[in-house]
């Protein structure tokens, strides 16, 4: 991989690494906003003074928080009516971009790997697993070191 490529892929992660372990947090059903406010024990009336909204638009946030349809500077402004910091971020599902990225490319190295195989095949020219495997370990390295765009197709 590039230099400058794998050290931007290096401090994403580093960015990303505070938010490990938080797709563990279950969001409750009725949403953060009601969540904490209730406990809290705030009114609608007073989430909405905060907000220099009704107590109706209070409860419209809330809402649409529960419903998915909130925009992040609501959920900003909720949060500082709240005295809270709103935060958010992305978790890679893989664990890191690295590893994000190392499975792309192995899943598109597969896929051409296997395709040529199978034409190779057709006229009895295909190759063992060893190879196979072997073409798809060294085709994979080099998918991610240029960082192909085709990984996303």
């Amino acid at each position: 991989m590039r230099n400058q490529k794998k050290l931007l892929i290096e401090q994403l992660d580093r960015k990303l690494k505070p938010f490990s372990g938080s797709e563990m947090v279950i969001v409750p059903d009725n949403g953060w906003i009601n969540c904490i406010r209730t406990t809290i024990n705030m009114t609608l009336e007073q989430l909405g003074r905060r907000l220099n909204i009704t107590k109706q638009g209070a409860k419209r946030i809330e809402d649409s928080e529960a419903a998915g349809k909130i925009t992040i500077n609501a959920l900003k402004e909720v949060g500082n009516a709240l005295d809270m910091k709103f935060v958010y971020g992305f978790i890679p599902k893989d664990g890191s971009i690295d590893s994000l990225l190392d499975r792309k490319a192995r899943d598109l190295s597969e896929k051409i790997v296997y395709r040529t195989n199978h034409n190779m095949m057709l006229e009895n020219q295909g190759i063992d697993k060893t190879h196979l495997k072997n073409a798809i370990e060294d085709l994979s390295k080099e998918i991610k070191s240029e960082l192909k765009k085709a990984i996303w197709d």
